[in-house]
């Protein structure tokens, strides 16, 4: 006995002018939704929803904001119902393609003249993530980067970041310049006491090697914290 397909919805059995992979091809990528974009990745509906419709569902459990979409682990993208491992996994994989291309942006030929030169190339390292990071840009004497290194992972509202570390990386490349940025998944731009102390301290310590600190952001979303800007350096 043959089973009934006659119910699952796919792509191809939309109406042409809802088909978002036809209206990519003839209108360009820009002019489809979030939701349009999402029903391409996921391809296949159910029996009882189109991709289109699944892929609503996706972005309404995430407030139908991509920044939280880009949070999702393949297991929670897994909580909508008809989204299995294979259409989370695509999604996943898409998303993190997105992060990868956003941390090369930048060529060797970037300065990095003010705070905001910072929070541009310094952003992209922070995208998504539920967890503090420490990272370190070093600097040649002209303000282009050298490397850009994460000294330190932590939980929701900590951070380690080694001193020796960032000047035994600071020493290898030869900088003499160094750029700080750790984020705040809270949203919180306001630096902790903890913050300012290890500053201080990174900030001596470079003394003592002629590595001087040019900047530390903190960085929280789209919006940073520069205590440069502040005076704090």
């Amino acid at each position: 006995m043959c089973s009934d397909t006659s119910n699952l919805f796919s792509i191809k059995q939309w109406a042409e002018d809802d088909r978002p992979r036809e209206k990519l091809l003839q209108k360009g990528p820009k002019t489809l939704s979030d939701a349009e974009l999402l029903a391409i990745l996921i391809a296949t509906g159910t029996k009882k929803e189109t991709a289109l419709d699944l892929a609503r569902a996706v972005l309404n459990n995430c407030s139908n904001s991509l920044e939280k979409l880009g949070k999702l682990s393949v297991q929670e993208l897994m909580h909508t119902k008809g989204i299995g491992p294979a259409k989370a996994i695509t999604i996943a994989a898409a998303l993190e393609i997105s992060r990868r291309r956003a941390t090369q942006v930048f060529d060797n030929t970037t300065k990095i003249n003010n705070s905001q030169a910072l929070f541009e190339y310094t952003k992209s390292v922070f995208m998504d993530l539920n967890h503090e990071e420490f990272w370190v840009v070093y600097l040649n004497k002209g303000n282009v980067p050298i490397s850009r290194q994460c000294i330190g992972k932590g939980m929701i509202d900590s951070t380690l970041a080694d001193i020796r570390i960032i000047f035994k990386h600071a020493l290898t490349f030869s900088a003499p310049q160094i750029a700080l940025s750790h984020n705040h998944p809270s949203g919180r731009l306001v630096p902790s006491e903890q913050d300012i102390k290890l500053t201080k301290q990174i900030i001596e310590a470079g003394k003592l090697l002629n590595i001087s600190v040019v900047d530390h952001l903190i960085i929280a979303q789209n919006c940073y914290y520069s205590f440069a800007d502040d005076g704090l350096l």
